[in-house]
């Protein structure tokens, strides 16, 4: 990410506070009085140290997770300490939050696997060679004792617990609650007394835990031997700040315009995704959600926007694919995605994700291999493309009933379903 290199702006403090934000508690009057960010950080003389915790529950970021990494980076650019927290731990437990059940449990194999993943595309947003720490919370959970689990537990009761809108939904309809998923919230919250977070940032849907964080601060903010026993790895550190403050931001919608941006709901766009890829996707932003996808995650103000539509999803397009890829790739991009839309062509275009023909049992129908590509979900899907007139190869569109003898009918082509989805056959 181009950004990542260049010289930062220095950021105000109403622009770290307003820019972006849904929610900042406690949120009293910035009259000195009572607990306000904006005094706080006003009057704060040392950096303060901004916790985002991040379970690596999948192999891959998109601009949802992008969202609050931005806000990360921007206190980073303050002169901040942006402290990230691989939860490599509580990933074995599975965030509850915004699931009707509990999630299946990953193992410690792949949750390493993950969490490399998710640092290599954090780097590409977060100022990596200053003002940063990583920590990996199986660091002190992994080592905590029977006695302090139970401090944990003793901190929270069952009525609490079932107020978080998650659990609340599963035990009004009869829908199991494991005893072990009560555990998520309190670990994530035991994270910022471990790490002494003045600010915890994260979406609107992590406000419950968000919380949490802030009483258990409060709870360990003087030493307790009988809770923490003697000082070391595990025990809670001296706080700086008493509780912390909780800052969430919007949850970016997908690009279906309704549900939240997510790889289940296949209407993300990945921080790693191809540049072609990625430009297509963004230019096709509905209208309703542009100028929210601009303000969370562009620098641009929304009064300098064009007022044609059409200009303005090329620019949101064009500007986040540039932040990723540097301007000179996003400018090919934005030619490549011209030349198919407008013209049919896959001549001489950039970087395509690839898709590698071994893997298909020749012969085979189009059909199938739309659907083995991963460019539809299933046959039926497929199918159904097919018949639309939405598949082409090399800009052809293709009707229902083909079928292919051997790769050698393919290597080299671009398949293509619809105008955001497309890679090239190897």
């Amino acid at each position: 990410m181009t950004q990542s290199h260049s010289k930062p702006t220095i950021p105000t403090i109403a622009q770290l506070t307003k820019q972006g934000v849904a929610e900042i508690f406690p949120d009293g009057k910035p009259d000195g009085k009572t607990d306000n960010l904006a005094d706080f950080i006003a009057q704060a003389d040392r950096p303060l140290r901004i916790k985002l915790g991040i379970d690596p529950t999948r192999p891959d970021l998109h601009l949802g997770h992008a969202v609050v990494l931005r806000k990360m980076r921007q206190f980073q650019d303050a002169g901040h300490v942006a402290v990230l927290i691989i939860g490599d731990f509580t990933a074995l437990i599975g965030d509850p939050t915004g699931k009707s059940e509990a999630r299946p449990r990953l193992t410690a194999a792949e949750v390493k696997t993950n969490a490399q993943t998710y640092f290599d595309q954090a780097k590409q947003i977060l100022d990596f060679d200053t003002r940063l720490e990583v920590h990996y919370n199986s660091q002190w959970l992994s080592n905590l004792d029977l006695q302090q689990i139970i401090g944990l537990l003793s901190s929270m009761t069952v009525g609490q617990m079932l107020a978080k809108e998650d659990f609340g939904d599963r035990y009004g309809k009869g829908t199991p609650i494991y005893l072990h998923e009560f555990l998520y919230p309190l670990m994530q919250g035991y994270d910022s007394v471990q790490i002494n977070s003045d600010v915890e940032i994260g979406g609107t849907d992590q406000r419950f835990n968000i919380l949490v964080g802030r009483d258990l601060q409060t709870r360990f903010s003087e030493f307790d031997k009988s809770t923490s026993g003697s000082e070391s790895e595990t025990s809670p550190k001296t706080s700086q700040t008493a509780r912390q403050f909780g800052m969430v931001l919007p949850l970016l919608v997908g690009l279906d315009g309704s549900q939240k941006m997510s790889k289940s709901a296949d209407n993300y766009v990945g921080i790693a995704e191809p540049p072609l890829s990625m430009y297509s996707k963004l230019e096709k932003v509905p209208d309703s959600a542009i100028d929210e996808y601009f303000k969370l995650l562009t620098d641009l103000e929304l009064s300098a926007l064009p007022d044609n539509p059409r200009e303005k999803q090329k620019l949101l397009a064009l500007t986040i694919t540039a932040q990723f890829h540097g301007e000179a790739v996003a400018k090919q991009a934005q030619t490549d995605a011209e030349k198919i839309v407008l013209a049919g062509s896959t001549d001489n275009l950039g970087d395509l994700p690839e898709f590698d023909l071994s893997q298909i049992n020749f012969p085979a129908p189009l059909y199938y291999l739309v659907k083995a590509s991963g460019l539809c979900k299933s046959n039926k899907e497929a199918q159904s493309q097919i018949k639309n007139g939405a598949v082409r190869l090399d800009g052809e569109k293709l009707a229902e009933g083909i079928s292919f003898e051997d790769a050698n009918d393919l290597r080299g082509k671009v398949l293509q379903v619809g105008k955001k989805k497309f890679l090239r056959l190897i």
